[in-house]
């Protein structure tokens, strides 16, 4: 027998024994007028789909023998049953209407529909579940499509941040239950200050450009919509461990009442996150807890919800110097002297010298990040009828905190503080610890009415109120030479006030195989700051805005297992607190724009399913980091007049056999600035800032943007409860500023992680999951962020100098979750 005939023969014999006993299961569900009920949920086994357009769902190589089987859907009862599977069999199930009118009304206003002519993600809570080990939700999102996800300290846990299609997290709309995260100001989502949010989220919807009227900042690369846990029927409690490398821990106590009476039904969690940090000192203490209570009407629910987050981090956000990760010897001293301002042949000279990768410039005991944030929100939701209901939320967020940071030699004029005599000196300079601090109040309402007259058109009218109140201020709590009785004074405060209102209509209307989606939104936003901040004097900042955004789209039915669409929208953003603050062209910002086109083709079946999508985000003076930072690692950002984002996303998912499934995302893209205008400072030979030269680039790179992003999932479930996962993530080169150059820019990167997880019951609990990750598991030494600045001679030499986050080499992370 030849070898080629030997493998064959192999490769059937295998196929022959992985089908042996092996069924195909058709399951057939319908509501209780028998009418075929689709996008219900069916989980057979350890393996999860959804019924298609005829209500109809297919598992294939399924085991002779039983099964257990669930089944959910908005607004029915759910099945949790065993079936016996035999000879390919057919189900046929009725579900029956529940009564009990769960929360998920509160999200249905700002999601995409199935269908919609928005390219979107929904990630459920069984692979939240999988993922929540204890990193941030950045990290849980990162095999989601045009993701790029970096850790502060290194390892996910602390301040983390994520960009989608390029587009950072001041572009990213993130809300909760419908309300919205972002921080009013700086319009960025800082999950460290909701620790371990992900073990009390239902489900996220990850919508990828403009996306659907949601309320909050507006979506300007995406939008996270987040549902926290749907109410459980039955009396739990649960507790979540897991340890690993760098000293981290998660610490996790759900419980939760179940219904009392079929009406009402209480939750709570209290977390715990720690962790020393893969760069040095780079610790997080992190702790948090959530209580909700509801009541759960046939027709009406009415739900509160309080969480809180205390964090503790220390400060990583000055990066590791480029030398350290190349083991470049030749620019050491270069950096030391000149970037860092190290003195040769001094402590922190030598200590710079003698460092590697996981570097961390600062020293000081308490150079720490210290914030406390809590949420109040009131939901009221009414089913006024089969064809009408109404959501509406109260909510408010109180914030406080501070950064606490060690100045060496400042100037003590800067403080308010005056010169100290010292013998017969006049101390004008002193080392001394000052305190930034963020003092803020946000609250408002949002609103939703969805009305449908008949099968093919749906309404939706909404919009939210909400006011922010803020205050800026610094204190000097320690000084080398100054009077007691100055320290603790405001040397600068700044109060910031922001309205934003905002309204918008929906209309879903269904014609035959065709589905039509209008949207339009109208923002007013007025911004106003008096006083003064830590840079500027006289920071008195007056801004009203008025924007409308419009959103258009068609979907096309091909059949019942695919269909097409494409759609247009077009969105206003307004600058951020730091585009005032912080305009390297010392301009007044101006608002972005941008109009964005989507086409779309997704297919699902019960083996495979697969999305692609071509898409379009042209920008009028789009504000694009320059490749510095400020103080706190935020990028500066600028105007520019003309730019875009293009390129092309696949999302697919095959279910390969019982045992194996294999999800794969990529997304190529074009990301440009045209003629771009590039300012660098030039000095003299003694150091003197002579003028800034102007350089005009035709076509060039947006900063941070990778061109190529690829990530590939491949699960295996042996037996029964086990499963083992292999995952892997392509990042291409990312150019640190705008000007296309490979030696200011993140080298290409590679990341694999393995997962495994064993779930069972024993001992009269009802299930133990026992999980081991191993990140990283082939130790790629990478950076996924980073910032760069310098300047020129006056002969025409660039200087630059370049700082990386650097992520973790390989860890790991070993738990076992608990339910009762």
């Amino acid at each position: 027998m030849t070898n080629f005939s030997m493998s064959i023969t192999t490769v059937m014999l295998l196929f022959c024994m992985s089908t042996f006993g092996q069924n195909s299961v058709s399951i057939n569900i319908t509501g209780d007028n028998k009418n075929p009920l689709s996008n219900v949920s069916v989980i057979l086994g350890e393996t999860a789909k959804q019924t298609n357009h005829e209500g109809k769902v297919i598992f294939n190589s399924i085991s002779t023998g039983t099964q257990k089987i669930k089944i959910s859907h908005i607004g029915y009862r759910q099945i949790d049953s065993l079936i016996q599977i035999t000879n390919n069999p057919t189900f046929h199930l009725q579900l029956q209407k529940n009564h009990i009118r769960t929360e998920e009304v509160l999200v249905t206003a700002t999601r995409a529909k199935n269908n919609a002519s928005t390219t979107f993600k929904n990630i459920d809570k069984r692979e939240i579940e999988r993922k929540n080990i204890g990193h941030d939700i950045p990290f849980l999102l990162n095999q989601t499509p045009s993701v790029i996800v970096s850790s502060d300290a290194g390892n996910g846990i602390g301040y983390t941040n994520i960009t989608i299609r390029g587009s950072s997290n001041e572009r990213i709309n993130v809300t909760l239950d419908g309300i919205p995260l972002n921080d009013a100001e700086s319009m960025g989502s800082f999950f460290v200050n909701v620790p371990d949010f992900a073990s009390s989220v239902q489900n996220i919807q990850v919508q990828r450009g403009i996306g659907t009227s949601t309320n909050g900042a507006g979506a300007f690369g995406a939008s996270l919509n987040m549902q926290t846990n749907a109410v459980e029927e039955i009396p739990y409690a649960e507790l979540n461990n897991s340890f690993g490398s760098f000293n981290s821990w998660k610490n996790t106590l759900k419980v939760g009442s179940g219904l009392i009476n079929n009406k009402f039904a209480f939750n709570a969690r209290l977390s715990r996150i720690a962790s020393d940090g893969y760069i040095e000192r780079a610790s997080s203490d992190l702790k948090s807890f959530y209580v909700d209570g509801g009541y759960y009407g046939k027709k009406q629910t009415l739900k509160a919800t309080l969480f809180s987050g205390k964090e503790k981090t220390y400060q990583a956000w000055y990066g590791t110097p480029e030398p350290l990760l190349l083991s470049n010897s030749g620019r050491m001293h270069d950096y030391a002297t000149n970037a860092l301002g190290f003195k040769k042949n001094t402590e922190t000279y030598d200590r710079f010298m003698n460092a590697d990768r996981k570097y961390n410039y600062y020293t000081y005991d308490n150079q720490t990040d210290n914030y406390t944030q809590t949420h109040a929100r009131l939901h009221y939701s009414n089913y006024i009828s089969e064809n009408l209901n109404f959501s509406a939320a109260l909510h408010y967020t109180r914030g406080k905190g501070y950064y606490e940071e060690f100045r060496e030699n400042d100037k003590l004029a800067h403080y308010k503080i005056p010169p100290v005599l010292d013998g017969a000196d006049s101390v004008k300079k002193s080392d001394l610890v000052r305190r930034r601090w963020l003092d803020n109040h946000f609250y408002g309402t949002t609103y939703a009415l969805n009305y449908q007259p008949n099968s093919n058109l749906k309404l939706t009218f909404g919009g939210a109120y909400n006011q922010y109140r803020g205050e800026h201020y610094g204190e000097v709590i320690w000084s080398k030479h100054s009077s007691p009785s100055m320290l603790g004074e405001k040397y600068y405060f700044n109060d910031a006030k922001k309205y934003d209102m905002s309204i918008y209509a929906k209309a879903d209307y269904t014609l035959d195989k065709w589905l039509l989606n209008l949207d339009i939104q109208y923002r007013n936003l007025h911004y106003k700051t008096k006083g003064e901040d830590d840079k500027v004097k006289n920071l008195d900042i007056h801004d009203d805005l008025n924007f409308l955004n419009p959103k258009a789209g068609i979907t096309y039915l091909i059949n019942t297992n695919s269909h097409v669409y494409t759609s247009y929208a077009f969105a206003n953003k307004e600058p951020i607190r730091k585009d005032y603050v912080e305009n390297p062209l010392n301009e007044f910002p101006k608002p972005e724009k941008m109009s964005n086109i989507e086409a779309g083709y997704r297919y699902t079946s019960s083996e495979i399913n697969i999305g692609a999508n071509l898409y379009g985000m042209f920008y009028e003076d789009q504000l694009i980091p320059t490749g510095a930072i400020n103080d706190v690692g935020s990028p500066i950002r600028q105007n520019v007049d003309r730019s875009y984002r293009m390129g092309i996303e696949v999302d697919a998912g095959w279910n390969i056999n019982r045992y194996f499934t294999w999800r794969a995302t990529a997304a190529l893209s074009d990301n440009k600035i045209k003629n771009f205008k590039e300012y660098v400072a030039v000095y003299d030979n003694q150091g003197n800032n002579t003028e800034l030269k102007e350089i005009t680039y035709h076509k060039t790179t947006i900063a941070l943007s990778a061109s190529n992003i690829l990530s590939s999932e491949l699960q295996f479930k042996p037996t029964e409860g086990l499963e083992l996962g292999l995952q892997t993530k392509y990042v291409s080169r990312m150019f640190l500023d705008n000007t296309n150059s490979k030696e200011r820019s993140i080298a290409p990167f590679t990341t694999t992680n393995f997962t495994s997880r064993y779930s069972f019951s024993a001992l009269g609990l009802k299930k133990i999951d026992l999980f081991l990750h191993v990140n990283n598991i082939l130790n790629e030494k990478y950076a996924a962020s980073g910032y760069t600045w310098g300047s020129m001679d006056t002969d025409g030499n660039r200087s630059y100098y370049n700082f990386y986050t650097p992520q973790a080499t390989t860890n790991y992370m070993l738990g076992m979750n608990v339910r009762f």
